[in-house]
């Protein structure tokens, strides 16, 4: 075979001629042709094997090539991997601000499922619906859920509109969103609190005593009752600055500060300060607490940090009343406080589900109907939310005497 129609070149190199291959003419370089697992170019020892190397990088630069000319013609936009698509994806998300760490860890963890199944280098242009549609079905032998499975697939899609917008794909390419049919979460109704069940718990954590004072949150009492008396998620509660209560004004606000971002523009919100949770937090602010700017701050690292877990806590307050460690979470204070929001009175009149929307922070009425209301078989009509364990006296009956004899 001539050098020119192989275009091998041979160089010599420590006594012996090395072979490479000139893949210039083809828009390429020059390549040092190796065998498998070796560093260092072969020998005319290995002419044979040298030619066939060069014969598979010849065919695979032409194919790049012509694949590239067929681009330019139809004027498609240039290969774009999905690793590289996913890594650009998240650091302009994260650059935008407008996504939670939180968010932004999950997006992450769902686009490196996805880069495992496609392949890290795979063309986003080359992902079809039916490729999708294997992925759904592959993570169903996975045992996930169809609400998980819905999550992977939209921030894949989210990837997609992305592409779209700075041209890696054609506009319009978007193989999640093609798909016919895509899993859904069980609807299922949430857990949630009746009044008196919270009223009970919010009891066995004023009387909780820690086993050891010196790890444990001397708060588990005016935490409860936060979230069952706000209706704040987590974050937002364990984010709340002392100067976010107002005992003058009687409010509690909602507002985005250095320790953690609010999950949307209408989450920043005041909510009312109840009665029951002002005669909490009260005598905890004003007491013996460590000065510090959080209302539950943690001191774990030496410095005034946002507490981020307290699941052990909640657990052990739980125990109490005879819930079993998990059972009971700060999603379940949030859907406690909004029924029984829904059953206070405003001015003598039922109160609107605009005005628990806005509490909550939600941008409408839609979810506190679909997701967040539930009727329960206590009827509580008052004037304010409150969870007082002597007004469910009668109906707790044993349950109350075990938990003093408990505590």
């Amino acid at each position: 075979m001539s050098r020119r129609r192989s275009r091998i070149i041979w160089r010599s190199q420590g006594g012996e001629d090395r072979a490479y291959c000139d893949l210039r003419p083809l828009g390429g370089k020059v390549v040092a042709l190796k065998a498998p697992g070796e560093a260092r170019a072969l020998t005319r020892a290995d002419r044979a094997l040298a030619e066939a190397r060069a014969a598979q990088l010849i065919a695979e630069a032409a194919k790049d090539r012509a694949e590239g000319r067929e681009r330019a013609v139809f004027n498609l936009p240039a290969t774009v991997g999905l690793a590289d698509a996913a890594r650009e994806h998240l650091v302009a998300k994260a650059t935008a601000g407008q996504v939670t760490d939180r968010w932004l860890e999950q997006c992450e963890r769902h686009l490196r499922r996805a880069v495992a199944h496609f392949g890290g280098g795979r063309d986003l242009s080359t992902i079809t619906v039916k490729d999708v549609r294997e992925w759904d079905a592959t993570l169903v032998t996975e045992r996930l859920s169809g609400g998980s499975r819905r999550h992977l697939l939209n921030s894949l899609s989210n990837l997609y509109r992305r592409a779209q917008a700075e041209g890696a794909v054609l506009p319009g390419y978007n193989p999640v969103a093609a798909l016919m049919e895509k899993p859904s979460a069980n609807r299922e109704e949430a857990k949630w609190l009746e009044v008196h069940e919270a009223a009970l718990l919010l009891e066995a954590a004023r009387a909780y005593q820690p086993k050891r004072d010196d790890l444990a949150m001397p708060f588990a009492y005016p935490l409860v009752a936060t979230f069952l008396l706000t209706g704040g998620r987590r974050a937002e509660v364990l984010g709340l600055e002392v100067d976010d209560i107002s005992f003058d004004r009687k409010t509690v606000t909602f507002r985005p500060n250095a320790w953690r971002r609010l999950k949307t523009g209408g989450s920043h919100r005041v909510v009312p300060l109840w009665p029951q949770l002002e005669e909490i937090l009260r005598p905890y602010v004003f007491g013996d607490r460590p000065p510090a700017r959080l209302v539950f701050p943690s001191f774990r690292t030496g410095a005034e940090t946002m507490l981020t877990d307290f699941r052990k806590l909640l657990d052990a307050v739980a125990a109490k009343v005879g819930s079993k460690p998990g059972e009971l979470s700060s999603k379940m204070f949030r859907h406690t406080y909004a029924s029984s929001r829904l059953q206070t009175l405003d001015h003598g009149e039922p109160v609107s589900i605009f005005t628990v929307s806005r509490e909550l922070g939600h941008g409408s009425e839609a979810l506190v109907k679909r997701i967040y209301g539930h009727l329960g078989q206590v009827r509580h009509r008052a004037e304010v939310v409150e969870f007082r364990v002597e007004q469910h006296a009668e109906r707790l009956g044993e349950r109350l005497r075990t938990l003093y004899l408990v505590a």
